[in-house]
C-alpha cells in the first residue's frame, strides 16, 4: 500500500470500529464521527447474515450490541435492520419517547460503509476483519471481493493513495481465499501468538503484512524486524 512522504512520517490513525468510545460500535454514526474527526482509516469487522449480506458486527451474536438477540449467521437482514444498534451505548436516549429512530443507529452493511468511504471528500484507508470460524465457508471472501470489485478496490493502484482497502483475519485459509481471488488487495494476518513456524518472520502463503498485538511485540521484541527482513509491513493491533 503506497504511502505519501507525511505519511511515513507521522503515525496512522485507524478508528477501531468508527469513533467507538464516543458513539455506538459499528454504526454509520460512529464512522462518520471519525472521518469528522479526521481520521486516516477506519477498521470494521464483517459476518454474513443468512440471506448473504456481509453486515458489520464483531460479535457472533447480537446481544451486546442491539436490542435483539440471536447470531447474525441465521439472521436475515430485514431482521438485524428493525433491531436498534445505538441506544446500548448511551440508554439515556430513549427516556425521550418524542425522538425519532435514527437510521444511523441500524445495523450497518459493508456495502453502505464502502459507499462512506467512497464519497468521503477525502481518501480513506479501510481495514477489513473477516470472522471465523463461519458456517458459510467461503462465501464470506467471495461475496467481500464481489464487493471490492463493485468500487473498483479490487485491482491493484500505482498512484499516491495505494490500494484503499486491506484484509484482515486470524484465519489463514480466510486471507488464502481472499488472495485467490484477488491478488491485488493486501492481506494481514493477525497474531496473537506466534507459533513456532511463524516465529523467523515467515507468513502463511498471500500475506504481506503481518499484524502483531501489542503483546506479541512485547514478548518477541524481535519478531519485527525479522518480519521486516522477509519482506513483510508490520501493523500493530492493540
Amino acid at each position: 500500500m503506497a504511502e505519501s512522504s507525511e505519511q511515513r512520517t507521522r503515525p496512522q490513525v485507524v478508528a477501531h470500529r468508527g469513533s467507538s468510545e464516543e458513539h455506538a460500535e459499528h454504526t454509520l454514526r460512529a464512522y462518520r464521527r471519525a472521518l469528522d474527526a479526521g481520521v486516516d482509516g477506519l477498521e470494521c469487522d464483517v459476518r454474513l447474515t443468512s440471506d448473504g449480506h456481509l453486515v458489520c458486527v464483531h460479535d457472533r451474536r447480537i446481544d451486546r450490541t442491539s436490542s435483539g438477540r440471536g447470531l447474525v449467521s441465521t439472521s436475515p437482514l430485514a431482521d438485524l435492520e428493525r433491531e436498534d444498534f445505538g441506544s446500548w451505548k448511551q440508554p439515556w436516549a430513549d427516556m425521550d419517547d418524542e425522538l425519532e429512530e435514527d437510521p444511523a443507529d441500524h445495523v450497518l452493511t459493508l456495502d453502505a460503509l464502502f459507499a462512506l468511504v467512497r464519497d468521503w471528500d477525502r481518501p480513506v484507508q479501510l481495514a477489513v476483519e473477516t470472522k471465523h470460524p463461519t458456517r458459510y465457508a467461503g462465501l464470506v471472501e467471495r461475496q467481500l471481493v464481489d464487493l471490492l470489485r463493485q468500487y473498483g478496490w479490487a485491482h491493484k493502484v500505482e498512484d499516491e493513495g495505494g490500494q484503499r482497502v486491506r484484509v484482515m483475519s486470524f484465519s489463514r485459509v480466510s486471507l488464502r481465499r481472499v488472495h485467490d481471488l484477488a491478488p491485488a488487495v493486501p492481506t494481514v494476518f493477525l497474531i496473537d501468538r506466534v507459533r513456532r513456524r511463524y516465529r523467523d518472520g515467515l507468513l502463511p502463503r498471500g500475506n504481506v503484512i503481518a499484524g502483531p498485538s501489542i503483546d506479541v511485540v512485547r514478548r518477541f521484541p524481535r519478531y519485527v524486524a525479522k518480519a521486516q527482513a522477509k519482506g513483510h509491513a508490520v501493523h500493530v493491533w492493540v
